[in-house]
């Protein structure tokens, strides 16, 4: 990221200096300062930038600020500020394999651009509807449920869509103002619960330009738009970078993955597994690889024990003495190697008689836990392996199987990576049923086929493995804390 001499002021009584770790994560030095009401002095760049809306002066000034700019934002109606241009209506009997590309709804994401469903229309349309092109740097709103999970999906045209076309119901910013201050200012949580208020009502809820026109914001002058437009954009870059980084480490783990389980890479002994063998007594072949994999069955390694079929309904997260796992939070939430002390695992309801739970079906470091149900493919079997329930009581809920090894033949951390290979994914969505929501039995878990590595090398490959989730977990929270940072810049900066 371009390193920038930003100095930003904020709402404090004498000057001070900034967080040394948030300068380093955004390549920025900001220094700030009080801005109270001996430093509100009139600009004369924004009393001229006033005069375009003589009826609204009311005066408002952001908590951060840069310091050389001071005065008032100038209070405005959204609609005198910005203009959704509305794409074309395009008909789907002019779809086409190869061509020209074609922006739908479902092409916009939260600040970003979607590759996964893509359109094209005939060449010749560049041409005819030559109105309704797109070029790289544009940005573009969804504008028929445009409002997810209190984001607003508005993206920045990419090089993947630079010289597409613009279809309808989705609209291409418009504005005499900075476009990417006006992108970040529609980024505000506050401005997108204002516009949902507006569209709410209506199924499918949709954005207009009408809707929006009378909300009222306020607006700094066009340097200070750039000068923000430009920090936050650098804000942006690095969480773009560090996304991307994501993605690298988690194609290499994939990779990875791939080759272990089909063999065509293997770990070998080193010299700490022969000192260990030798402080043990046992025979010491300097030479030895470690065994050939054995094929098993699923079955042979793990009994299946009974659980739970509590509802959401029964579970709470303020109290309780007994932990409860529910096949929901295996899809969206747990990681494949669950620390109890990491996850923001349910209680079961105080009023619950759990006095007919058998001992066994208590779980225990080391269990599986299969997720029995789900409607997709992707999903059907998702596993996570207990490492450490800290001592605690923990149930295996709804639509849950509860696998506990049988044999010393596994290691703690293996079988949920293995469980992960393409050969045992590929098996569970054979022996999936059902049309509609797809489940397992106990049955055919017990038959699925694999193949097993000795200990020791299953421990290597647990191990190395571990390291890399360790790795993108970080890199994870790299991610989540610049989102933060910069959710905190969108609420101080703007107005």
């Amino acid at each position: 990221m371009a390193a920038q001499n930003t100095s930003l002021r904020g709402n404090c009584e004498e000057e001070r200096r900034g967080n040394p770790k948030q300068t380093s994560e955004t390549q920025t030095t900001p220094s700030l300062r009080g801005n109270g009401e001996a430093e509100r002095r009139a600009d004369p760049k924004q009393t001229a930038e006033a005069k375009r809306n003589p009826a609204s002066k009311e005066p408002r000034t952001p908590t951060l600020r840069f310091k050389e700019f001071e005065g008032e934002y100038v209070k405005s109606k959204l609609g005198n500020e910005l203009n959704l241009f509305n794409g074309y209506a395009f008909s789907s009997k002019d779809s086409r394999e190869k061509g020209i590309r074609w922006v739908k709804i479902a092409d916009v994401g939260i600040n970003e651009m979607k590759l996964e469903a893509q359109s094209y229309l005939p060449e010749e349309f560049k041409e005819k509807h030559s109105k309704f092109l797109l070029q790289k740097g544009d940005y573009v709103v969804a504008l028929t449920r445009p409002i997810l999970g209190g984001k607003l999906k508005i993206a920045k045209i990419n090089d993947d869509f630079d010289g597409s076309l613009l279809n309808q119901r989705v609209g291409k910013l418009v504005s005499k103002n900075d476009l990417e201050y006006m992108y970040c200012m529609l980024q505000q949580k506050s401005l997108i619960s204002r516009i949902e208020n507006r569209i709410a009502g209506t199924d499918p809820p949709n954005l207009s330009p009408n809707e929006i026109a009378t909300l009222k914001t306020y607006i700094p002058s066009l340097p200070e738009q750039q000068k923000i437009a430009s920090f936050l954009a650098a804000v942006d870059k690095k969480i773009q970078q560090l996304t991307k980084k994501k993605e690298l480490l988690e194609d290499y783990k994939k990779g990875v993955m791939q080759q272990l389980f089909s063999q065509k890479i293997r770990f070998t002994p080193t010299l700490d597994d022969f000192e260990e063998k030798f402080e043990k007594g046992m025979m010491i072949d300097m030479a030895a690889n470690y065994p050939d994999w054995e094929e098993k069955k699923f079955g042979d390694l793990y009994s299946f024990h009974s659980t739970n079929s509590l509802s959401r309904d029964k579970l709470n997260y303020e109290s309780g003495t007994v932990y409860n796992i529910h096949y929901g939070d295996i899809h969206t939430k747990f990681k494949t190697a669950f620390y109890l002390r990491d996850e923001f695992v349910p209680f079961i309801n105080n009023d619950i008689d759990l006095s007919r739970i058998k001992s066994e079906s208590y779980c225990k470091n080391g269990d599986l836990v299969i997720a029995d149900a789900s409607e997709d493919y992707a999903d059907i079997g998702k596993t996570i392996e207990l490492i450490d329930l800290k001592g605690e009581k923990v149930l295996a809920g709804l639509h849950t199987f509860l696998a506990r090894p049988k044999t010393s033949k596994t290691v703690i951390g293996f079988f949920s990576y293995l469980l992960k290979s393409w050969s045992m994914r590929k098996q569970i969505m054979i022996i999936a049923q059902g049309t509609k929501v797809l489940s397992l039995s106990t049955g055919r878990v017990a038959n699925l086929k694999l193949k097993l590595p000795s200990n020791e090398e299953q421990q290597k490959i647990a191990n190395y493995l571990s390291a890399i989730d360790t790795k993108i977990e970080a890199v994870n929270q790299q991610i989540e804390k610049t989102q933060e940072f910069k959710k905190g810049l969108l609420q101080q900066m703007f107005v």
